[in-house]
């Protein structure tokens, strides 16, 4: 790429002194200035990570308020998801053409301006539209984020500034719930993209004011080629792979179809990829061992938790027959024991090998992960809570050293595409563990016994005694209709043992991430973000 030299790069994002072939060490704390940077950066994080969890909570008013089925209202999740997945792949190059400040300015007021407009929906139809909107500008936010807060940094304090970043990352599964559900109680479901109004608008004149001016250098030319095959590609796969829990079986023609056409365009752009000289997602930098290794891990883990994670709220919910705000609150401990060790993970990924410190992580997870696989009707909520918080504990030393491992070892100018490629397979491993879990558990429930004589009103399909016991737990009008205690206790517990058995898969998962987790580096890493030909070191004036 023909753009600056890694040391005017470095240098624009301090205040400071150019400083020619005179190395010097980057102060030991985050000093004011970067943690400025940091804010605008978790801001929009915030909203970007938030957004999508708060919105999973509103999809049964969405099917009230615009008399929908659960498969029309979940486009308002699969729409954001794919436009993420097709707007990503740009953020590496666009970074680079446009800058930085610019484009994250852009993407801020693209999710903002998009979240207003969902908030007028009268229909499912523009609602998804106005989503797949907000996604546009959301799936640039996080690889963008990453992007200026790993070159303000530098390489000794990277994964401290990357444990600030992983707060959002962490804490919005826990806190979506929360707020989705106490917005919606207290206010209506407008509220949940409204919220995001006064936010965005901080966080815009809090960018123009913090991040610095953008210098406008040459570009290297836009890969088309590689955009046709890359985000078409993508977004047909997950397309396919989000079809699959609503269909039930990967033979279904809305599943296999999409994800056998978004995978020949996907291997078609690997194979392509290494012809140009700056290709759309530049693979070459998996060459990078360290890089290759941490995105392996990080893939298989995201698989595992963000997949069955997801169900957590979900047993608490139906299992229970707590209500939305509640679930929420029991996922509460998760956030804390992160909020523990994530500073502590931060310091530690920038003095100890991450290889030393992420695999008793994963077992720390592994540990918490293993009481979901023997929950039942009645599990006590301090055995599950407490798990949840040695999960949480296990969490916030896993994916950012990961993420800063990956990293740390780029030159300016790779970071930027490093950052875009990380978050492109994180995306699609996420998506991936989602409907993989959806299924397992789906699949498992049917084989629940149906219940004589008893069809669901609206499809017309019998209905099982696990379903109808689901359906007591948070109607209780349902339960009067069945005087018979043992048929809803029998199939409480028969879905109790899906959810269990469906957590084992995870904590399966969970234990085999330690595989690649234990090629991670176990020597001090040599840093390259600020050692490119000639590189200078920007030395910070306070």
């Amino acid at each position: 790429m023909r753009a600056a030299p890694a040391s005017q790069a470095a240098n624009s994002l301090f205040t400071g002194v150019y400083v020619s072939n005179q190395p010097a060490a980057a102060p030991a704390k985050l000093d004011g200035a970067v943690l400025k940077i940091a804010g605008v950066v978790v801001l929009g994080a915030i909203m970007s990570i938030l957004d999508v969890t708060v919105v999973s909570v509103a999809l049964p008013t969405f099917q009230t308020e615009f008399g929908a089925s659960y498969a029309e209202v979940a486009w308002t999740m699969t729409g954001y998801t794919l436009a993420l997945a097709t707007v990503i792949p740009l953020s590496g190059w666009a970074a680079d053409r446009f800058g930085t400040k610019r484009l994250y300015m852009a993407a801020l007021l693209l999710f903002t301006l998009g979240s207003g407009l969902c908030a007028t929906a009268d229909s499912i139809s523009q609602l998804v539209a106005f989503r797949v909107l907000q996604g546009l500008g959301g799936g640039m936010l996080m690889p963008l984020g990453m992007t200026i807060m790993t070159r303000a940094a530098g390489p000794e304090r990277i994964g401290r500034l990357m444990a600030v970043l992983g707060i959002p990352m962490l804490l919005g599964p826990i806190g979506g719930p929360i707020l989705g559900g106490w917005l919606i109680d207290v206010a209506s479901w407008q509220w949940i993209f409204l919220i995001n109004l006064p936010i965005g608008a901080v966080a815009l004149i809090y960018a123009q004011v913090v991040l610095p001016k953008d210098n406008a250098e040459p570009s290297e030319s836009f890969d088309f080629i590689g955009m046709l095959m890359l985000s078409p590609g993508l977004a047909l796969f997950l397309y396919g792979v989000s079809s699959l829990p609503e269909e039930g079986t990967i033979t279904a023609t809305k599943v296999w179809l999409p994800m056998l056409v978004g995978g020949l365009l996907v291997i078609g752009f690997v194979l392509y990829s290494f012809k140009p000289r700056h290709p759309l997602l530049d693979l070459r930098l998996l060459r990078n061992r360290n890089l290759t290794v941490a995105t392996i891990t990080l893939a298989v883990f995201t698989v595992a938790f963000m997949g069955a994670g997801l169900l957590f709220p979900s047993y608490f919910l139906q299992i229970r027959g707590e209500s939305t705000l509640d679930a929420g609150l029991l996922m509460a401990p998760q956030g804390i024991g992160a909020m523990v060790t994530m500073p502590i993970a931060g310091i530690l990924a920038d003095k100890v090998p991450i290889g030393r410190t992420v695999p008793f992580a994963l077992l720390l997870i592994a540990a918490g992960f293993f009481a979901f696989t023997q929950v039942g009707t009645d599990t006590s909520y301090l055995l599950l809570c407490g798990s949840l918080f040695v999960m949480g504990l296990g969490m916030g030393g896993t994916m950012m050293p990961i993420m800063t491992s990956a990293l740390r070892t780029l030159t300016n100018h790779e970071v930027a595409r490093g950052s875009t490629l990380l978050n492109i397979l994180q995306q699609i491993a996420g998506s991936i563990g989602s409907a993989i879990f959806s299924v397992i558990l789906t699949n498992q429930l049917n084989q629940s016994p149906v219940v004589p004589g008893v069809t669901n009103p609206v499809s017309g399909e019998p209905v099982s005694e696990s379903g109808l016991a689901i359906a007591a737990q948070q109607d209780p009008a349902v339960a009067q209709q069945f005087p018979d205690p043992t048929l809803l206790e029998r199939g409480l517990q028969f879905a109790a043992d899906s959810f269990a058995t469906t957590f084992m898969v995870g904590f399966v998962l969970t234990l085999l991430t330690l595989i690649p987790a234990f090629f991670l580096p176990r020597k001090k890493e040599t840093s390259n973000l600020a050692a490119e030909q000639g590189a200078a070191t920007p030395v910070i004036l306070h």
